[in-house]
């Protein structure tokens, strides 16, 4: 049996989770210093959290480490699973450059059993979406070396377009420059962000005010989308009505597919800042 593994950066809806016995590794952050446990994603309340974050709570995030991808891989192996993690991307975060090497080390430990971590070059639901595709081609019964080939080609034209409302998270990062996000704030602009393709955030563009920038995100979908019934994944962070304007600026581009909202999830969610939206899409291209 093939065993699937991601991490809290894929944004997946727990039902989802348990469904299909998606197994999640854990991102780990703080809170103004004090430890927060994302293994309660139930509990998570995305207006809470970011409604702290605009008020000025300061959240650190950490990436995940070898021995934590190694205990978490070991108890399949063990129980005699293959291991397949896909998961975040390795231009954003080093767990992915954790997750090879864990592999690597238990490839030499369990050499009967096929072992591997694909770096989606994606993260939040870009990422999810790449799991939701290996669950479809596990239930299909498609060999394992297969669906990472299958896998590996496809997050090559995986888009993920997002905009935020305020650049300081962005700048914090170390994503935008000073003089970037002070020009950005001043004048009401609004970044439009992607993953190149390496995963790396990048701005692609720009717009005058929110609602010009959602305007350019459904714009985006128009161009590149491969077949627009196919499903959109959108992320907000404690923006609701941002995501429903998207679903409706999509509509009438001639989307009809089903679309998978979810709030961001905090670790990544704290980098891009509330108010972010975000969307993901199989494209023509990226």
């Amino acid at each position: 049996m093939i065993r699937l593994f991601t991490d809290t950066s894929a944004n997946l809806p727990v039902e989802l989770l348990r469904e299909h016995n998606i197994t999640i590794v854990p991102f780990s952050y703080t809170v103004n210093g004090e430890p927060a446990d994302y293994n309660t994603i139930d509990g998570f309340n995305g207006k809470a959290f970011y409604d702290a974050m605009r008020q000025g709570a300061f959240v650190k995030t950490s990436m995940i480490n070898i021995v934590t991808f190694v205990l978490a891989f070991e108890e399949a192996l063990k129980n005699g699973d293959d291991v397949m993690y896909i998961g975040m991307s390795g231009g954003i975060s080093g767990a992915a450059n954790s997750a090879a090497i864990a592999v690597k080390e238990l490839k030499e430990s369990y050499p009967e059993r096929k072992i591997t971590s694909i770096d989606t070059y994606a993260a939040s639901l870009g990422e999810g979406i790449q799991v939701l595709r290996a669950v479809e081609l596990i239930n299909q019964g498609v060999a394992f070396e297969d669906i990472e080939r299958i896998i590996l080609e496809e997050r090559e034209t995986i888009c993920q377009y997002f905009t935020v409302d305020d650049l300081e998270y962005l700048k914090r990062g170390g994503r935008i420059s000073n003089v970037t996000a002070f020009v950005g704030s001043l004048l009401h602009i609004k970044p439009i962000l992607t993953g190149d393709e390496q995963g790396r955030i990048v701005i692609c563009g720009k717009a005058r005010g929110r609602k010009q920038a959602i305007i350019t995100l459904a714009d985006k979908y128009d161009r590149l989308a491969k077949d627009k019934n196919a499903t959109v994944a959108i992320a907000h962070a404690d923006d609701e009505g941002a995501a429903d304007e998207l679903i409706s600026e999509l509509k009438k581009r001639g989307f009809s597919g089903k679309t998978i909202v979810e709030c961001y999830e905090p670790v990544t969610g704290s980098h891009v800042g509330p108010g972010t939206l975000a969307f993901f899409f199989a494209g023509t291209h990226k």
